[in-house]
């Protein structure tokens, strides 16, 4: 039997109680990796653990962290380091998605909070950890934007705007922390999570019939890249952002 591509490999994953971050750390755990799940909520994050279960080859473990507060990373980070021994990959997947119809009734704390949560906690995510990762000799960091960030609707703007950013500073750290740390994107189209779950046929049917996939995307389909990202298996890849979107930024 081959040993799996992230065995020894300690893991961070941001947002990763639910939806599309759960499947990223069962991923990151079927490969090996040693899994810190974490959210704003510990009980959130001891329920997706146990979702989890001990079986496979990794582990995985709750951790409580809420990425739009700046102070609480760099302890946090150093934290996971002294408890688990290193941090070899960070996924920042943590997100909020508020949809405006009517623009000029946004307020300044939404805006505020959007970009908080979107894009000044993952900076700061990636500049401590990419940080220490450079220190210790490697690293992989792998940030989840949105095909938002390229196809954005009026609604979306405030999430699409931060997205973007996101992709911005993906290329920016790639410079940054090379050649030991690779930083990578990915921007997930529609994806049947439990998010889906609310949405009704007119919606998805708006949603599935400008897919030249025409389907939704399953949750481990998004797993399966994010965990190849973060093996040696990705080594000559850093800089890059990939949309997994059944087609969508095809479309024009």
């Amino acid at each position: 039997m081959s040993t799996p591509k992230l065995d020894g490999k300690v893991a961070l994953v941001t947002g990763a109680s639910r939806g599309l971050g759960l499947a990223i750390a069962r991923g990151l755990k079927d490969a090996g990796a040693t899994v810190i799940v974490s959210s704003r909520k510990l009980d959130a994050c001891e329920s997706a653990v146990s979702s989890l279960g001990d079986a496979g080859p990794g582990s995985a473990h709750p951790y409580a962290l809420h990425v739009g507060h700046w102070d609480s990373i760099e302890p946090a980070v150093d934290d996971i380091i002294s408890r688990f021994g290193s941090l070899d990959i960070v996924v920042n997947n943590a997100g909020i998605a508020p949809l405006a119809e009517n623009l000029v009734s946004v307020t300044e704390g939404l805006w505020d909070k959007t970009i908080e949560v979107n894009l000044k906690g993952p900076f700061r995510l990636m500049a401590v950890a990419g940080d220490r990762m450079a220190a210790a000799g490697g690293g992989s960091i792998i940030n989840i934007s949105s095909i938002g960030a390229e196809r954005p609707s009026p609604p979306e703007a405030m999430y699409a705007a931060a997205k973007n950013g996101l992709n911005a500073l993906t290329r920016a750290f790639a410079q940054a922390y090379a050649p030991t740390v690779r930083v990578n994107c990915v921007m997930p189209g529609g994806f049947a999570t439990d998010m889906a779950e609310s949405w009704d046929e007119v919606f998805i049917g708006k949603i599935v019939d400008r897919l030249p996939a025409g389907r939704l995307g399953r949750p481990e389909e998004l797993a399966g890249l994010i965990t190849h990202l973060a093996s040696d298996d990705a080594g000559y890849t850093t800089g890059a952002i990939i949309p997994v979107d059944g087609g969508r930024t095809s479309v024009y």
